[in-house]
């Protein structure tokens, strides 16, 4: 969906990134204590922070990724 999307706006000068986060610590889980769970899964050995991804973002909206479209940025501890 991303890149094909990427595709139709591109020349509308829109550009059309997504990203991928693994298990992140956050309120959103049912599971208070899901990303824990889950981290020994991930090579890095831990859940995210939500700063992790909130970076990955602030990336893909400033100017250094003028060139990047239809990307889906994975960050997920190496999962």
């Amino acid at each position: 969906m991303t890149v094909g999307l990427s595709k139709e706006v591109t020349a509308d000068g829109i550009r059309v990134n997504c990203v991928a986060p693994g298990a992140i610590w956050t309120d959103f889980h049912a599971d208070p204590q899901r990303p824990a769970k889950v981290a020994a899964l991930a090579p890095m050995g831990r859940a995210g922070q939500p700063e992790e991804i909130a970076g990955a973002v602030a990336w893909l909206l400033s100017d250094d990724a003028s060139y990047a479209t239809g990307t889906v940025m994975r960050i997920a501890g190496g999962m």
